[in-house]
């Protein structure tokens, strides 16, 4: 397999999530990756220390960029309008979207990442207890199932502990940035439930049926 390292500019987005910030933003921050990488972090005009935490993270790790979105009415597209600015931001060609609780748990995994092939236009990432599981998708419409489903609207936000891969529940993208808006126009749709119904059910033959080529990297 014919592989290419690239620097990655990492994007996520923030409000009011100091703790969290102080505890899980290191672990991007560490990654072991010799051709470079950044992490922007776009906070929503967070209500708490959330600045006060960039700021110090920020004379510690020089890889990391912040910003912010501006009106601090809490509208419900504000995260893909957050994404937006950060996409604007980047500085690298590949983007690797994810949130803070997704943080990595080894500092090898960057480097694990680097070695999809060059032939996919976009990667869904799910984290494992030892590594990380990759599944390439050859272009956006490809992957379109999976992600207006995960990132549709919702009046809060849910987490999940199991079955992830199974259900198309991926903890990260990686897109080139010419991709990227394309894909952020799949964020934040309204989906009848009768139609979210199939999409799952789409999902979950792709995905444990059919078998798409995945790759499982283990990181020590």
């Amino acid at each position: 397999m014919h592989t290419q390292q690239h620097p990655y500019s990492v994007i996520m987005t923030v409000y009011d999530q100091a703790r969290e910030l102080e505890e899980q933003l290191p672990a991007f921050l560490k990654q072991t990756y010799k051709t470079g990488y950044e992490v922007i972090v776009v906070d929503e005009s967070s209500t708490d220390e959330t600045p006060d935490i960039l700021k110090l993270l920020k004379n510690e790790y020089p890889h990391l960029y912040s910003t912010f979105l501006p009106k601090p009415n809490r509208s419900i597209v504000r995260r893909k309008q957050a994404f937006n600015v950060g996409i604007k931001a980047a500085k690298s060609e590949w983007l690797i979207i994810t949130k803070l609780s997704g943080y990595p748990l080894a500092e090898d995994v960057l480097q694990a990442i680097s070695e999809v092939t060059a032939d996919n236009q976009l990667t869904l990432g799910y984290h494992l207890r030892k590594g990380i599981r990759l599944q390439p998708f050859y272009s956006v419409d490809d992957v379109r199932k999976h992600i207006i489903r995960a990132e549709r609207r919702l009046n809060k936000i849910r987490e999940y502990k199991c079955g992830n891969y199974i259900w198309g529940r991926y903890d990260f993208i990686i897109v080139r940035k010419e991709h990227a808006y394309e894909l952020l126009n799949l964020f934040e749709q309204s989906i009848p439930s009768s139609s979210l119904f199939g999409i799952r059910l789409s999902i979950l033959w792709k995905n444990l049926i059919r078998r798409p080529s995945t790759t499982l990297l283990v990181s020590e």
